[in-house]
């Protein structure tokens, strides 16, 4: 698949990365010539330097020849100009980066499809709804829904006091949860597991739930896990992101959000109602006492320095906060950061790279979600014809070992399927997949 990207920045960088991995055909466009070397020196693509928005550059590109293009530079005007100009020559599909939430709404998004923009993506859009889904369920380190919550993925580590710990499968198996709930990754420090019945859980284990909606709480009982009931949150920053974080929180909680820059405290002032704006610097940890951070229930961090924001939440656990979220861009600080203690991390370029990926998949997908740390995938695929699939159960359609089916929606039901289970046409499944996998399951969905 031959792939066009306009913005070599962080986004555009991070997704040629992924997608070079993949082995696609990839053009990359910028007009800073030291981010296209850096590129070209790191990844496996070509550049090309120039404005995307120019004709004379989407030519030289072979934009007329691109499966899929990709505008994802720092300005939302050229983004939705290069998009436009790029399914005009030809571009198959085409998907920009925008900031503005009002483009996001239905009878927007019809208006740009017209105009030639297939797809419209905001990381912080898309970050922001991630945050209000872990601060609703507080309990959870990871938490993605899937066809509007009918199942979802939960995430969370085992501590000391879980009773899992030390057990293997086999041995905590619960039947009245087999339908409900099923574990479908076990992330051990930088190893993905997928466990089977023989895998003993350890301490600190991040383990991965397949749940059905009605069964949250089931999963916070399996594994020991006291529920919290959220009321007050405090956010760190005041980013876009936090910004539109708190602007979603403040409808439910009691909210306070610590911001450096006076002119930008006046401004998100101005446009949050339900939110205190302190003016001071994240680092000032007396501050943030007087202000109750050991009564805060949740505690963000969204400063556009990834250190500070792992120490802060360092500091807000230290201080009895019981969640902790933390905006971490660079990989290398993944790990680190989970495994010192910070409960969950956001990334936006990981966000943005899952909801862009399932147009580079084969097969007809509906969803793919990437887990921070974790080197797999969660896809949903749609069975839409009858196929070698439907006529044969679960353990005879020879899947990969390295692969498991987490659950089906068959219509509005949410099923969590055993070897026994037969897909039919119209289901929709959901699949954890190790990267060895991908080829294989394209083959049986496509």
């Amino acid at each position: 698949m031959k792939i066009v990207i306009a913005g070599a920045g962080d986004v555009g960088f991070h997704l040629a990365e992924l997608l070079a991995f993949e082995n696609q055909d990839i053009i990359l466009i910028d007009e800073n010539q030291e981010v296209l070397d850096y590129a070209a020196t790191h990844l496996d693509v070509m550049t090309l330097r120039g404005d995307s928005a120019s004709i004379k550059v989407l030519r030289q590109a072979d934009v007329n020849s691109a499966s899929l293009f990709l505008a994802v530079t720092t300005s939302e005007k050229n983004n939705l100009m290069t998009a436009i100009l790029a399914k005009q020559l030809g571009a198959k599909q085409t998907i920009a980066r925008v900031k503005n939430r009002e483009y996001l709404a239905d009878e927007q998004l019809e208006l740009f499809k017209k105009l030639g923009v297939d797809n419209l993506i905001s990381p912080r859009s898309l970050a922001a709804k991630e945050l209000t889904r872990l601060v609703s369920q507080c309990s959870f380190t990871d938490i993605f829904e899937f066809e509007d919550g009918k199942i979802n993925l939960v995430g969370l580590t085992l501590d000391d006091y879980s009773p899992l710990v030390s057990r293997s499968l086999n041995e905590i198996q619960d039947k009245n949860l087999q339908n409900t709930i099923l574990p479908i990754a076990i992330l051990r420090g930088h190893q993905t597991i997928i466990p089977r019945g023989d895998t003993v859980l350890r301490r600190n284990d991040h383990i991965y739930f397949i749940s059905k909606a009605s069964c949250i709480k089931d999963v916070e009982d399996f594994v020991g896990r006291k529920h919290v009931e959220v009321k007050n949150v405090m956010i760190v920053g005041g980013s876009g992101l936090a910004y539109e974080a708190a602007l979603s929180l403040q409808k439910d909680y009691n909210v306070k959000l610590v911001e450096k820059n006076k002119n930008r405290c006046k401004l998100l002032a101005e446009h949050l109602d339900n939110t205190l704006i302190i003016h001071g610097n994240a680092s000032n940890i007396d501050l943030l006492e007087s202000e109750g951070l050991s009564r805060m229930d949740v505690f963000i961090a969204l400063t556009g320095n990834n250190e500070t924001n792992i120490i802060a939440c360092l500091t807000a656990k230290n201080r009895g906060v019981y969640k902790t979220i933390a905006q971490v861009e660079n990989k290398e600080y993944t790990h680190i950061s989970q495994n010192i203690g910070v409960d969950t991390l956001i990334n936006k370029k990981l966000i943005a790279a899952s909801n862009i990926f399932r147009f580079v998949r084969k097969g007809h997908i509906e969803a793919i979600t990437a887990l921070h740390g974790v080197d797999a995938e969660v896809i949903e695929y749609s069975i839409d014809k009858e196929n070698q699939l439907t006529k044969k159960s679960l353990k005879d359609l020879h899947f990969p070992d390295t692969a498991i089916i987490g659950g089906v929606i068959r219509g509005e039901e949410s099923l969590i399927p055993d070897g026994n289970f037969q897909l039919q046409k119209g289901d929709k499944v959901i699949i954890f997949a190790l990267p060895e996998s991908i080829s294989r399951l394209e083959k049986l969905f496509r």
